[in-house]
């Protein structure tokens, strides 16, 4: 994939990979639900194919992710985080604090860092900390390195 697609397009591209491996785990997920005592291994995984694209269907998106690497949070420490980090927009910029002085400014819905965003990226979702399920998911992985999970974060991070 060329890095000069446009954001929206890299965003579609990434959720395409994960639908096509939600449906495949969903499809894993219901041929074990026929075999008689493997019912409790199938994974569990969303039967959403689409999600929207604002605030709310990037954290559901997330979650997904999340769960498919383990990495803790609810919806409600999500959006309580990105509300009081961003208000919402996934191009918001921090250019005053420290990071930023020191030449790396804050980025995104939750924002992070990029050396952060790096460390903590994860593999199925763009490589890119403005893409608002990208950076969602570094920061709640982040987050659970840190804290234990983006639930226990309820200030400045």
């Amino acid at each position: 994939m060329s890095v000069l697609r446009p954001r929206a397009h890299r965003r579609a591209s990434a959720r395409r990979v994960l639908t096509r491996g939600l449906v495949a785990s969903a499809a894993v997920a219901g041929v074990l639900a026929l075999v008689p005592g493997t019912a409790a291994a199938a994974p569990a995984v969303s039967s959403a194919t689409a999600y929207p694209d604002d605030l709310n269907g990037w954290i559901l998106e997330a979650l997904d992710v999340m769960r498919l690497h383990d990495i803790p949070g609810t919806y409600e420490g999500l959006h309580r985080n990105i509300m009081r980090e961003s208000s919402g927009d996934p191009l918001a910029v921090n250019n005053w604090d420290i990071n930023a002085v020191n030449g790396t400014p804050s980025k995104g819905l939750l924002q992070v860092i990029d050396p952060t965003f790096s460390a903590y990226w994860v593999t199925g979702t763009a490589n890119d900390p403005f893409d608002p399920v990208a950076n969602i998911v570094a920061a709640a992985n982040y987050a659970a390195d840190r804290y234990g999970s983006i639930d226990n974060v309820f200030g400045p991070y």
